[in-house]
């Protein structure tokens, strides 16, 4: 009748739960006694429950009595079988009473009201980081132990997570399943995308706290910041030149190797990078992006665009520090220290002469080759220099 009643008399000391029967409450107190009566002859293991007991026998018989009509598979236990049905019922019996989401197991219910709670009970003993299921903590052990159990079949390469490596395959797949629905790019990545989205949004989440200037991307901000620390943690092994970024150190290390693996498919020139490249295919395209907002010039590169501005504001940000004179520019600078320094670069072949700028050595080769490009138009007499 206490089905029917609901009556439960027999009560546990230990922590008040009831019960309708007397067995069940004998059972419920082993939870509090640590007793294990039912023991296994294969594995020694021990059991609380005769049932329990049951269900393990099959990991050593391989028996599994209990199909799934639906697809066949095969489970050692009927509560197991039942379990798995929800698979294809889609029936999801367990409710968070916080959010009110549905979970098809009472695990996955437990493991996600950690979010509300805020409880994380793995604990790595490493570097005491805490995790909310043991499983990624199993997977984050691997950033201290180095181990790469997911291999490409293509390349070799080993990564951590599954996730990396169906990732990497893209590579050689070439699949781009993230689409940008504002210019239709694609991406690899779903987090890719995000971040391309603030071309169109034009949001910069990241702000530097030293000069507040804002940035689209972590990375991006990161390296910045070696502006104001005047950190070069790369160095150049070859002339000791140091570097913000490892990218910077990798293209520079090009100017030693003298690899030039970007060629320009119109004039076959080669480049150390892909923007010198991109820089260069504006003479085949005549492409000048860059537009003087003043007089309405326009340039190849954003340098030329900065340099050509100071002509507007008078800005000579480059001085000499012998005589205090200044310059637009960096380069023009760089010429004019060889009137202290009395170096001169350019020698002439033939007769072993220097001097100090290019454009005097060119002037005076046309003592040896008789050329003399500058004509009157009144007499037809010629000369070689303007």
């Amino acid at each position: 009748m206490r089905v029917h009643t609901g009556e439960k008399p027999y009560e546990c000391k230990e922590c008040n739960k009831c019960f309708s029967w007397r067995g069940d409450l004998k059972k419920h107190m082993r939870v509090h006694t640590g007793e294990k009566p039912y023991q296994c002859k294969e594995c020694n293991k021990c059991f609380t429950m005769k049932g329990d007991l049951k269900r393990h026998m099959g990991v050593h018989t391989g028996e599994k009595p209990y199909e799934c009509k639906e697809c066949n598979k095969c489970f050692p236990d009927k509560c197991y079988l039942k379990t798995h049905m929800r698979v294809h019922t889609g029936e999801k019996p367990y409710q968070c009473k916080e959010c009110i989401k549905y979970f098809t197991w009472k695990g996955d219910l437990k493991t996600h009201m950690r979010v509300h709670t805020g409880e994380k009970p793995y604990q790595c003993k490493e570097c005491n980081k805490c995790f909310t299921r043991k499983a990624v903590l199993k997977k984050h052990m691997r950033v201290h132990t180095g181990e790469k159990p997911y291999e490409c079949k293509k390349c070799n390469k080993c990564f951590s997570w599954k996730g990396n490596l169906k990732t990497h395959m893209r590579v050689h797949t070439g699949e781009k399943p993230y689409e940008c629905k504002e210019c239709n790019k694609c991406f690899t990545q779903q987090g890719a995308v995000k971040k391309h989205m603030r071309v169109h949004t034009g949001e910069k989440p990241y702000q530097c706290k030293e000069c507040n200037k804002c940035f689209t991307m972590k990375g991006v901000l990161k390296r910045h910041m070696g502006v104001h620390t005047g950190e070069k943690p790369y160095e150049c092994k070859e002339c000791n030149k140091c570097f913000t970024q490892k990218g910077h150190l990798k293209s520079h290390m090009r100017v030693h190797t003298g690899e030039q693996p970007y060629q320009c498919k119109v004039c076959d020139k080669c480049f150390i990078n892909t923007s010198n490249q991109k820089k260069h295919m504006r003479v085949h395209t005549g492409e000048k992006p860059y537009q003087c907002k003043v007089c309405e010039k326009c340039f190849t590169e954003k340098g030329h665009l900065k340099s050509h501005m100071r002509v507007h504001t008078g800005e000579k940000p480059y001085q000499c520090k012998e005589c205090n004179k200044c310059f637009t520019e960096k380069g023009y600078l760089k010429s004019h220290m060889r009137v202290h320094t009395g170096e001169k670069p350019y020698q002439c072949n033939e007769c072993n002469k220097r001097f100090t700028w290019k454009g005097d050595l060119k002037t005076h080769m046309r003592v040896h080759t008789g050329e003399k490009p500058y004509q009157c138009k009144e007499c037809n007499k010629c000369f070689t220099r303007k």
